[in-house]
């Protein structure tokens, strides 16, 4: 399977792509922008901010989405196109900045955080339920590939820096219950696990940055096909119930002749799946 071009755009870190079944929603971490497409492409929508921001969820309240930025999680008003503060996520730490998140299955959200240089093991995997934040995991030094099995038992992540992806069991409220174990490793080179999804049937489609594909997952840890995407950094995938996979790209850290060689680097990507998604849960507010 090959991916074509959606829309071209030139995202320096396109990140934290979500399906709302009308819209696609999508960052650009480095230049502070958050965007919304329409289905067909056309009306391409943005905002702007003092911060970066990487990751979006939907929640209860209608035309309400909660946001992940580098200093607190907030939620956005389409409607008066107003925020507010929910709470505040390493606000006391300016070497950090959030990376990957998603909704779980439970009404909580999954965000992690890392180091504005990838220092190793500066960042952390936290989880948002019901107006508590609570922090799962530490030593983290580039948190990816957050998603859940479609019965809500399972949790995903990776450590990029590890090229390793971890598997995570959840209690019936979605709270982690022990360790997590390593799930798939990544091998070759300096390619790595960046954002991921899952399908109707628990397969992981996980994003290969610096390799140029969406590599699928069974749920049993085994690497199958793939999706072949005309640029070397692929950063996340987002899926929707009817099988449309959307994918960010990026041009950080990319050469003058890298970009040339690549020049839809940072737009968006799209392939028709035979797999399903899985409509991507509400967070619960407050």
């Amino acid at each position: 399977m090959r991916a074509t071009l959606f829309k071209e755009l030139d995202c320096e870190l396109g990140e934290g792509p979500l399906w709302d079944d009308a819209h696609l929603w999508f960052f650009d971490i480095l230049g502070c922008k958050m965007f919304r497409l329409s289905a067909d492409s056309h009306t391409l929508e943005s905002w702007e901010g003092e911060r970066m921001a990487s990751a979006a969820a939907r929640t209860e309240v209608r035309d309400r989405m909660l946001i992940a930025t580098e200093t607190e999680l907030m939620v956005f008003d389409m409607d008066t196109q107003t925020s507010e503060s929910l709470c505040p996520l390493e606000a006391d730490n300016p070497a950090t900045r959030t990376n990957d998140g998603r909704a779980d299955r439970q009404g909580g959200f999954w965000i992690g955080t890392m180091g504005k240089n990838a220092e190793p093991e500066a960042g952390a995997i936290y989880r948002y339920y019901k107006g508590e934040l609570r922090v799962l995991r530490k030593g983290v030094t580039i948190p990816n590939s957050i998603c859940f099995s479609p019965d809500g038992r399972l949790a995903y992540f990776s450590d990029s820096a590890l090229q390793t992806i971890y598997r995570w069991t959840l209690g019936p409220d979605g709270w982690p219950i022990g360790a997590p174990e390593v799930f798939h490793v990544i091998g070759g080179g300096d390619s790595a696990p960046d954002g991921a999804v899952v399908d109707e049937s628990g397969a992981l489609w996980v994003a290969i940055w610096g390799d140029g594909q969406i590599l699928n997952i069974s749920a049993q840890g085994v690497a199958r096909e793939h999706v072949s995407v005309p640029v070397s950094q692929p950063s996340c995938p987002a899926l929707s119930v009817e099988g449309r996979m959307y994918i960010t790209t990026a041009r950080e850290g990319m050469s003058a002749e890298q970009l040339a060689a690549e020049p839809l680097s940072g737009s968006i990507f799209v392939v028709d799946l035979p797999a399903r998604g899985v409509e991507e849960p509400k967070v619960i507010l407050p």
